[in-house]
């Protein structure tokens, strides 16, 4: 039966005869004529030879038998040559298909890259970067003060400190430093109560009154409240009589001697409104822009338990797999108000989309008009880097970095937009990512929810005290933390993405893993707070080098 089923089967398909074979010719046929057998009981004896004794009559080329010309070796090699450069280049672009850097294999929500080779200086810069400059903006001890008796000085100067915390910090070292430029005393600024963070603060509340006064005794005069002479204090606060404004952003020093210093001797106390970004940098006398950092980094400081609950977090942060570790903090901007204000595209549903411009025509109306150049605009600015990162893109570079699934990592954010499903790359990829109120009880916490600036105090120290920190989008806590690492001696590592880079490279479906692996850490060698000379209207608060910072 089985011989009847293999006749008829072969019977019925239609074959030349063998003379229209020889009339062919074909160069790929045999010439000796013995070798015209039956294809049904060659094909028995091939499926029980092994198969490199076939691996000749495939690739007669590399046969040791003479049976075929030349000329058929030349072509039979060209074709062989052909489909393995076929084969090679069509697994590379499969490879690099799935490589790309912006999918790194998506399941769903889950993101996954593959893991890097950690570096060896992942969790600190080079040495011999931190001991080519050291900190010298602190108070000359021994002194002896110039500055002459408080009913001497040319007046009084109140200040509004406006804002979130971090630029409250800015306003305070600016009045300080202006109270020197005119030889004024400074009435204790208070922090005004900002319409976004619905906090009302006083200066006590957060910081160390008694140490900001002591610290400064010797450059600035500083009082704790108005003085009892001036009956009318109301007046000081609403009179725009008792008010210097115009202050323009960034006013040189000169402006405060020609245009304010003559108003203050005249009245005797004023007040200047507003006071957000109102000293230059570059246009003040060295000497001031050190007092500023001297400000900073030595005269304010945060209450004591305010301290000792931020060294408790960063110690939690270290100890929670049981032994002691390295943490990264992450300062993640992507709350509502920064979307939106960010004017940027990011990828989600038709209704978040809706409502995110229903938003923005509400909140900046005037910005948005009627909507219609708002793609333009998302693209031209995601295109120069001024969008901030998405949850998912930061752990994508990250990975990139070299830091492994294990890494763990505090976040300092308000609350994210999207929510966990913005989050859950990130939290894929690290799983051993925190809050504070993760890390702290409820109790622990309840003591400091009073004042949202204490809150936000607790983000600023654990940041400043971590291993690596990471910023995703620009502002005063960022760099305020990054200066501050910097000027601690540059060996903290403070990673500031290149997004305009980034864009690109996410966007390029064509770019390998391996590729954008090579481009975010060669292009991120230098952007880890290491020293870097200033520039005409560089940034004191981000880049302390000069003058604040001596050569070792």
């Amino acid at each position: 039966m089985a011989e009847l089923r293999h006749s008829s089967s072969i019977g019925t398909r239609a074959t030349p005869s063998p003379l229209k074979r020889d009339e062919d010719s074909s160069p790929f046929l045999p010439d000796n004529p013995t070798d015209h057998y039956d294809r049904h009981s060659s094909r028995d004896r091939d499926r029980d030879r092994p198969f490199w004794s076939n691996f000749h009559s495939i690739c007669p080329y590399f046969s040791d038998e003479p049976r075929v010309s030349p000329h058929n070796y030349k072509i039979s090699l060209f074709w062989i040559l052909l489909v393995i450069l076929v084969g090679f280049i069509s697994i590379s672009a499969i490879l690099n298909g799935l490589n790309s850097p912006y999918l790194c294999r998506k399941d769903g929500i889950v993101l996954r890259c593959p893991r890097v080779k950690e570096p060896p200086s992942l969790w600190g810069n080079p040495f011999s970067a931190t001991t080519s400059w050291k900190p010298c903006a602190e108070r000359r001890n021994g002194g002896i003060s110039d500055l002459p008796p408080e009913n001497e000085t040319s007046g009084y100067i109140f200040i509004h400190a406006e804002g979130g915390l971090n630029q409250q910090r800015i306003a305070i070292c600016n009045a300080v430093a202006v109270a020197k430029i005119m030889n004024a005393t400074l009435i204790l600024p208070l922090l005004k109560q900002d319409q976004i963070w619905k906090d009302q603060t006083k200066f006590e509340d957060i910081f160390d009154v008694d140490h900001f006064i002591d610290y400064l005794k010797d450059d600035v005069r500083i009082v704790r409240d108005i003085p009892e002479w001036f009956t009318d204090k109301s007046e000081l606060l609403t009179s725009i009589r008792r008010t210097v404004k115009n202050i323009p952003k960034y006013a040189p020093a000169q402006f405060y001697i020609d245009n304010v210093l003559p108003r203050i001797k005249e009245k005797k106390i004023m007040a200047l409104k507003p006071f957000v970004d109102r000293l230059g940098y570059d246009n003040v006398p060295p000497e001031i822009n050190r007092l500023r950092c001297r400000v900073n980094y030595h005269a304010l400081k945060f209450l004591p338990e305010i301290e000792q609950m931020a060294d408790q977090l960063a110690s939690r942060m270290r100890n929670r797999t049981g032994s002691s570790n390295p943490y990264m903090a992450l300062h993640l901007r992507f709350e509502k108000g920064m979307v939106g204000l960010s004017f940027c595209d990011f990828v989600g549903t038709r209704e978040e989309k809706a409502q995110m411009a229903e938003y923005r025509k509400k909140e900046w109306p005037r910005r948005y008009k009627n909507g219609s150049h708002l793609w333009q605009l998302a693209l031209q600015k995601r295109k120069e880097g001024r969008c901030p990162l998405e949850p998912g893109e930061v752990a994508v570079i990250l990975r990139a970095m070299g830091y492994p699934k294990e890494t763990q990592i505090y976040v300092a954010s308000g609350k994210v937009y999207g929510g966990q499903n913005r989050m859950a790359p990130l939290r894929n990829m690290f799983p051993n990512l925190v809050t504070k109120e993760e890390l702290a009880t409820k109790e622990e916490l309840d003591g400091f929810r009073k004042h949202v600036t204490s809150l936000a105090a607790l983000d600023f120290l654990v940041c400043l005290k971590s291993d690596v920190f990471v910023m995703t989008h620009g502002g005063n806590f960022a760099k305020l933390i990054i200066g501050a690492r910097r000027y601690m001696g540059h060996q903290l590592k403070s990673i500031k993405p290149d997004k305009g880079l980034m864009s690109k490279s996410f966007g390029d479906p064509y770019m390998g893993w391996a590729t954008f692996v090579e481009d975010v850490v060669v292009t991120h060698q230098t952007r880890t707070g290491l020293p870097e000379e200033t520039f005409p209207n560089y940034d004191l608060w981000e880049n302390p080098l000069t003058p604040c910072m001596c050569r070792a």
